[in-house]
């Protein structure tokens, strides 16, 4: 997969700390877009269609950076910044799952590896985010029948047993079994188990499969 270029936003009230990150970032190769508040970033920031970090002003006007941090749709890995701050600030910012805190004023040294730190991580997150939505749309190929066939053979149920539960023949069940094999793109048992496990499968199934196997539990020891 080509991951699409990576991008720093850069979130500070203060214009000319704001000009100079950007200029620093952009004459290290980087792509970068500027906002002066937390209100114009949620509103026009684009962080699903590449990967990206967010250098971040703890201190912004409208919204503190961590309540703002808190708003965003996705993870997205963040460079505190901040002029003057206590101990205690920088841990809230560091358990709200900044990736680096720095001071102002920034060294260039450290801003670039932060930043880099930072993307790298980006590049990671959004390359499962992509892994994830492929994974959903094999799943959403499925019929309800074939969902509640994987969910019964990812739970360890062999054919006959997934025939019996669901009351059809395990010939059909075979089929069905080879139709999800085949949709969900798995070489094998483990590859589909793997799958089910990043997949957001239908609780229904998953449900309806559990209470199957225990009113066979039930039927065996009866």
């Amino acid at each position: 997969m080509n991951t699409p270029q990576s991008l720093v936003f850069v979130v500070d009230d203060d214009e000319p700390i704001r000009k100079a990150f950007s200029r620093l970032l952009g004459s290290a190769g980087y792509v970068v877009q500027t906002f002066g508040c937390a209100g114009d970033f949620l509103a026009c920031a684009d962080l699903t269609s590449q990967p990206a970090c967010l250098l971040l002003d703890l201190g912004l006007p409208d919204l503190s950076g961590i309540a703002l941090q808190r708003r965003l749709p996705c993870r997205v890995p963040t460079i505190f910044v901040s002029g003057h701050v206590g101990a205690r600030a920088a841990i809230a910012a560091m358990k709200a799952g900044a990736t680096d805190f720095l001071l102002k004023p920034v060294d260039e040294a450290p801003l670039l590896e932060a930043v880099e730190r930072a993307l790298a991580l980006a590049r990671q997150l959004f390359e499962q985010r992509a892994q994830n939505a492929e994974i959903q749309r094999r799943v959403a190929q499925l019929t309800p029948r074939e969902r509640e066939v994987m969910a019964l053979v990812v739970a360890g149920r062999p054919n006959k047993l997934v025939a019996d539960e669901l009351g059809a023949a395990e010939k059909t069940i075979k089929i069905h079994r080879a139709r999800v094999m085949e949709k969900m793109r798995a070489g094998s048992l483990a590859d589909l188990v793997r799958l089910a496990e990043r997949a957001d499968l239908d609780s229904p199934a998953a449900e309806r499969g559990d209470a199957l196997a225990g009113s066979a539990e039930g039927r065996r020891f009866a």
